[in-house]
């Protein structure tokens, strides 16, 4: 699947998309450099922002990338 450079944020961390799916759907990868780990890395599957293969990141940075990126307002 190929994935497209979308943006980088002040800390390094980089989001990257695919292109949208026959079934509409969208993958979003994030990953942040990390000296303990190497990495840290989630992905999101948009429209219905379903996250999978989450390593490192915490509930409240995963709520961040929603609120930083799509405007979601989760309380």
């Amino acid at each position: 699947m190929m994935m497209y450079p979308y943006m980088t944020l002040n800390d390094d961390t980089e989001i990257t998309h695919s292109e949208m799916k026959a079934d509409g759907r969208v993958k979003v990868y994030i990953e942040t450099p990390d000296e303990k780990n190497g990495f840290r890395h989630a992905t999101c599957w948009l429209p219905d922002y379903q996250w999978e293969d989450i390593f490192a990141y915490s509930d409240m940075e995963l709520t961040y990338f929603c609120v930083f990126r799509y405007g979601i307002n989760l309380f």
